[in-house]
């Protein structure tokens, strides 16, 4: 049997150019292989399935990247706010504790 080209290594990448498979006889056909019929009628339509899918693949893996990275900036964004509303929280503390102590001073004199 001569091939035309392999499923690795097809002659041409156009799905509606490539060679069906070829059919067995009863005989030939290898245990549980798919019916001539089956093979005949859904090779094309899952070869292009099967490229749509795999041009969408860039895709969706920068969408899920761009996804981790957006939720590494909002945790980051939390962090920095947190800090920051911790460092005020303890200047307005600092503040609060120079007023009683003045206002003690005042009331003592």
């Amino acid at each position: 049997m001569t091939a035309i080209g392999t499923i690795d290594r097809p002659l041409t990448h156009d799905p509606l150019k490539q060679a069906l498979m070829t059919s067995y006889t009863t005989s030939e056909q290898p245990h549980g292989a798919a019916h001539a019929d089956f093979i005949t009628a859904g090779a094309i339509t899952s070869r292009q399935n099967r490229t749509r899918e795999m041009q969408l693949i860039p895709e969706a893996l920068a969408r899920a990247h761009m996804d981790d990275r957006m939720r590494e900036v909002d945790a980051e964004r939390h962090a920095v706010r947190l800090v920051a509303a911790r460092r005020m929280q303890r200047r307005a503390e600092r503040v609060s504790m120079r007023a009683r102590r003045a206002l003690a001073m005042a009331v003592m004199h």
